[in-house]
């Protein structure tokens, strides 16, 4: 089916809040018949804001991404140049590394940004 590419806030809302999401964020998170990806970049963002004491998320999130069947996406040198070609809608150096990341892998970004929705990359409401 399809392949997306969770925002850190939606994955947050699926390990901690689930309602949060919206109705079809949720249904294609758990439909086995779509991948989902967490990019290298939400990881390094949680574990900036876990060491700030802004954020706790689980210890073992490799094992429960896992059992979630949600695939990690690293960070290429394609990724990383991708960022800087983008336009400066958004100043989040996190987000921006999703919105090239998906851009360039095709993926749907399940985000609730709207400053993400200035750019040209698919989209669905978290």
């Amino acid at each position: 089916m399809g392949a997306y590419l969770l925002d850190t806030h939606a994955l947050l809302w699926w390990m901690g809040d689930p309602a949060q999401l919206s109705d079809e964020a949720r249904g294609v998170i758990a439909d086995p018949a779509h991948t989902i990806m967490l990019s290298a970049a939400s990881a390094w963002e949680m574990s900036i804001k876990q060491r700030l004491g802004r954020l706790e998320f689980p210890p073992n999130l490799e094992e429960v991404l896992g059992n979630d069947r949600i695939e990690m996406l690293p960070i290429t040198i394609t990724h990383a140049l991708g960022v800087g070609m983008l336009p400066m809608h958004h100043q989040d150096p996190f987000d921006r590394m999703l919105i090239a990341q998906a851009k360039h892998e095709q993926l749907i970004l399940i985000t609730r940004d709207r400053q993400i929705q200035q750019y040209d990359v698919q989209t669905l409401r978290a």
